[in-house]
């Protein structure tokens, strides 16, 4: 999803208009509604200091609005080359099965993954909602006690 889609799911999330956002965010409020239009149709892109602000408004990390525009197949696959690339992933086969691996040198990426993997676990066991598991996943890193006290670590790569 590219951030105007990301807005907007949050956005519907908070179960918030259009105009109540822009609102929030201090626009005018006669074109609050079209400005926010404007950002979720990525006509406009927001600059950092207002993603903050969203992501306060929704209650979530900054990071879950700008993810990578993968809304098909072959840019997923990009991103995954470029993982590839940057922080080590392997694909490989194990069980017959298709299967992504990190490169065990970087410590952080692995807790990151770790952790993931605890939430997830959770979530298919009934120990955690779905609700649960979504707070966990757009708040990411906040709730992570190793990663949430210095997320400088995690972006030294």
């Amino acid at each position: 999803m590219a951030i105007g889609k990301r807005i907007k799911f949050f956005r519907k999330k908070k179960g918030l208009t259009q105009k109540q956002l822009g609102n929030m965010l201090g626009f005018l409020k006669s074109t609050s509604d079209v400005r926010m239009a404007q950002y979720e149709a990525e006509a406009r892109i927001p600059k950092q200091n207002l993603i903050k602000s969203m992501a306060t408004i929704f209650d979530i990390a900054p990071d879950a609005l700008t993810v990578p525009n993968i809304d098909n197949q072959i840019k997923l696959l990009h991103t995954l080359f470029a993982i590839e690339d940057m922080y080590g992933l392997k694909i490989t086969t194990i069980d017959r099965k298709i299967c992504l691996c990190l490169d065990e040198s970087d410590f952080y990426l692995l807790h990151m993954f770790d952790v993931w993997q605890e939430q997830a676990e959770k979530l298919e066991l009934g120990q955690i909602t779905k609700e649960q598991y979504d707070e966990w996943r757009y708040k990411f890193p906040k709730l992570d006690p190793l990663l949430s006290e210095d997320t400088t670590l995690v972006n030294k790569s």
